[in-house]
């Protein structure tokens, strides 16, 4: 029936809500929007779609869309879509690498802060066991980053006797936390 009419004669019937005219139209128009959707986008499933939804828009809209030209009409409304459509994969796909990155972030926040906690608390450990001078030259040494000469003089004693204590300390912590020795 709708085979011979043109397309302003499709758009004027589409306006009475005929759904002949409007199955025309898809079959007139579906093949080539399909074939510009999927140059854009890539998909089969997604061009269909795409597709599907410029048809359904042109139903829901036909009372109140003046057409003057079906085929520029449909072509510009599929580009406007296809492009909707790829900002929002960007969109998505942005906010996806968002999340893994923040939760690698975290996780990797949360493994460090525990790791630097367990090994706190066990170099507190080491230190405890070791004799008072030991661990006095140590702490010196290594955490409040002495010379050796001003640690002798300090705790009176001989600068090889720093040596011996920080070689002790460092032996002893070496045995207690090897576990958390990095193979790097």
């Amino acid at each position: 029936m709708t085979k011979f009419l043109t397309d302003e004669q499709l758009v004027g019937q589409l306006r009475e809500s005929n759904k002949r005219a409007f199955e025309e139209i898809y079959d007139r128009y579906w093949y080539k929007l399909f074939c510009i959707s999927y140059h854009q986008v890539g998909s089969r499933e997604e061009s269909e779609e795409l597709v599907h939804d410029i048809f359904e828009s042109l139903w829901n809209k036909r009372l109140e869309t003046e057409i003057r030209n079906l085929g520029t009409y449909l072509v510009i409304a599929m580009k406007y879509r296809v492009t909707n459509f790829i900002r929002s994969q960007i969109t998505w796909r942005r906010y996806q690498e968002y999340l893994i990155l923040n939760k690698i972030q975290e996780t990797y926040s949360t493994d460090e802060i525990v790791q630097f906690s367990d090994l706190s608390r066990a170099v507190d450990e080491v230190m405890r066991k070791l004799p008072e001078k030991t661990s006095r030259v140590f702490q010196l040494s290594r955490f409040e980053n002495r010379p050796v000469k001003d640690i002798a003089e300090e705790l009176n004693i001989s600068e090889k006797a720093v040596e011996y204590h920080i070689t002790k300390s460092l032996k002893a912590l070496k045995e207690n936390l090897w576990m958390y020795y990095s193979s790097n």
